[in-house]
């Protein structure tokens, strides 16, 4: 059932004075856009008749088809806390439509709301809840984005130790402002890194947060003279960045279907099928999760993020974990996803991969209970565990072969975020960077 109606969005934006409102809408890439409008146009756009340049936005359409329509969801609308109290500006997050009044088969959200659609269809409810992880670093003299820090602190460390917790707590209260219900915030394991956790809810509703708490963030951070990243991995020799998605999928009317009793984990076969399914498409879904040619400076041994593909209930260092919870708080958590990925995409993806394995009554392998990186090759190979790839280019290939995660995203997608990403690589490998340059340049 809708939150609002369209007299309810004109009542509020006349009682709360709201000047301008922004349509926001996601691009392949993971990158908020937005057009700003005043209050005069706003019946114009919620009527659906605003209308953008999408030939101008990175992975959309070619410039002889660039007519695009942004259709505003009513439920999405939001005041934005820290603008000006006279003149407030609010958002309305959008999905995109063609000319032809047909969703846009580019648009993310619409990519996940398919594969939300097809979960319906088979009598379940996808909910997620995400870790999100984030850096605060200095800026320069110029308001540009630095690596500096002076803070040293640790996991859970507190204040004075933790620099960051004044802004950590205006952040928070601002993001209670927008209707979030924040569980847990904390300082991570490395220096200047934090996470604040969110309230699981539905898939598309988790997506939209994902995205308004990466610009409220980035806004509050700025306000404190700081800069927020979530690049997965901005330093060298410390933990990077992740974003793990905890899943569950529930009935229409909300037992979720991973709980049972009777068995000894409390897990269901339905569970069992799920994981089996992430488990089959990790490979697959890796250039969705871990979009960035950085991302696999995270995805090594060493600093805890995941390689290897695997599961346990006991046990932190495999994929994919069980936390502890259980009855109508069951849920499957996939460690891999970093905070630069689209958020729209990952859930789809996931959903994709885990509907799959309970299609296909996926037989999941034995669970591995122990830490698989201290576990010899040899050890590894017979208990048949695979690793993530390697890198950007090795995650692109093995995307291009899973079927599944293809079809849920969607021809025009994959064939413009291959082409981006391989450029992205290319640029990449050929670069010359600095560190060749101390290793080799005074030898040879």
């Amino acid at each position: 059932m809708s939150r609002y109606t369209k007299n309810d969005i004109f009542r509020m934006v006349e009682e709360e004075d709201v000047e301008f409102i922004r349509l926001q809408f996601t691009d392949i890439f993971g990158v908020l856009k937005n057009i700003a409008i005043t209050s005069s146009q706003l019946e114009r756009a919620l009527n659906n008749q605003c209308m953008f340049d999408g030939s101008a936005v990175e992975g959309f359409v070619r410039i002889e088809e660039s007519d695009m329509y942004l259709y505003p969801d009513y439920d999405t609308f939001e005041i934005f806390p820290w603008r000006p109290q006279q003149g407030k500006v609010a958002r309305l997050i959008c999905d995109v439509y063609t000319v032809d009044g047909k969703p846009f088969q580019g648009d993310p959200r619409n990519v996940l709301k398919r594969a939300i659609q097809e979960a319906a269809d088979m009598g379940y409810v996808f909910d997620v809840g995400p870790e999100c992880e984030f850096f605060l670093f200095h800026t320069d003299d110029n308001g540009l984005p630095t690596t500096l820090t002076h803070e040293k602190g640790g996991y859970f460390d507190l204040g004075p130790i933790d620099l960051g917790e004044n802004v950590r707590r205006d952040m928070i209260l601002t993001l209670e402002d927008m209707g979030f219900e924040i569980e847990a915030s904390h300082h991570e394991v490395a220096p200047a890194q934090h996470e604040i956790d969110f309230r699981y809810d539905e898939a598309l509703i988790t997506a939209d947060n994902i995205m308004t708490f990466k610009l409220t963030v980035k806004t509050i951070a700025k306000r404190h003279g700081l800069y927020a990243t979530f690049m997965p991995k901005p330093k060298y020799g410390i933990n990077g960045s992740g974003m793990h998605v905890n899943m569950s999928l529930a009935t229409l009317d909300g037992r979720n279907i991973f709980t049972d009793e009777n068995d000894e984990r409390g897990l269901s076969e339905d569970a069992y099928h799920f994981i089996a399914g992430l488990m089959a498409h990790a490979k697959g879904m890796t250039a969705i999760t871990n979009p960035l040619v950085n991302s696999y400076k995270r995805l090594v041994p060493g600093h805890e993020a995941p390689v290897y593909i695997a599961w346990s209930s006991v046990n932190r260092s495999p994929l994919i974990r069980i936390p502890a919870g259980r009855g109508e708080t069951t849920r499957v958590e996939l460690r891999s996803p970093d905070p630069a990925a689209n958020p729209y995409l990952v859930l789809a993806a996931c959903l994709a991969a885990g509907l799959d394995g309970i299609k296909r009554k996926l037989t999941v392998p034995d669970s591995v209970d122990r830490n698989i990186f201290e576990m010899t090759q040899e050890e590894r190979d017979k208990a048949g565990i695979e690793k993530l790839p390697e890198n950007l280019y090795e995650a692109i290939q093995c995307m291009q072969e899973d079927k599944v995660i293809c079809d849920v995203l969607g021809e025009h997608i994959v064939s413009k975020y291959v082409e981006a990403k391989l450029k992205e690589w290319n640029d990449y490998r050929t670069r010359v960077s600095q560190w060749e340059l101390d290793e080799y340049l005074y030898k040879f």
